[in-house]
């Protein structure tokens, strides 16, 4: 019996190097394709382009872009990961959007022609979602969730420069049951408004 312990702790020790970076786009098996036509969706986010002339929207977890006239959707961000969200930058030119591609809710930008997909935060342990663009277009504020005993869990507002960084905290949550989240910032910049329970 004593022989086997140090096999077991051996083993275990041994686990970590062998264990990768998870990401939900690496799954075993081969991918199948499924098509699906439909003209309603729940649980959606829909955002129109500065100009007027384009949404974007998710549906499935997928991000789609189409005319504001109608016509055929054309999907930005798609695959096995859910990537919801998605809020047009005030010049058009850009497209924030929630991804949990690298395991864990992290605020991603995106070309508004789906090109060029980046995250900007790296939580592996927080979520983050709700992103909104500053007026000028060099900031997101963006909800931090919290999860404690209570399924919806807490929020915290937290602003990010559009080309990543640790953030700065805007506030703090007054506990592990109320929350805080769909951040906004001002017209003019100058302030933050969020919902709050």
């Amino acid at each position: 019996m004593r022989k086997v312990y140090p096999f077991v702790i051996i083993l275990l020790l041994s686990i970590p190097v062998y264990a990768q970076k998870w990401n939900v786009e690496n799954t075993s098996g081969p991918p199948k394709k499924v098509s699906i036509t439909t003209d309603e969706g729940t649980w959606m986010n829909l955002d129109v382009s500065p100009d007027g002339k384009t949404i974007v929207f998710d549906l499935l977890g997928d991000i789609y872009s189409m005319p504001i006239s109608g016509g055929k959707a054309t999907i930005l961000a798609g695959g096995r990961a859910s990537e919801i969200q998605p809020r047009f930058s005030p010049d058009g030119r850009y497209i924030s959007f929630t991804s949990d591609k690298d395991g864990g809710d992290n605020i991603w930008i995106m070309n508004s022609d789906g090109n060029d997909k980046h995250a900007i935060t790296k939580e592996n342990f927080r979520l983050l979602n709700n992103a909104a663009w500053s007026p000028d277009g060099d900031y997101l504020v963006a909800r931090k969730h919290f999860t404690g005993t209570r399924s919806l869990g807490a929020g915290e507002m937290w602003l990010y420069y559009k080309s990543g960084g640790e953030g700065i905290q805007l506030t703090k949550r007054n506990n592990d049951q109320q929350d805080a989240g769909e951040p906004i910032i001002s017209p003019d910049g100058k302030y933050v408004y969020w919902s709050e329970d």
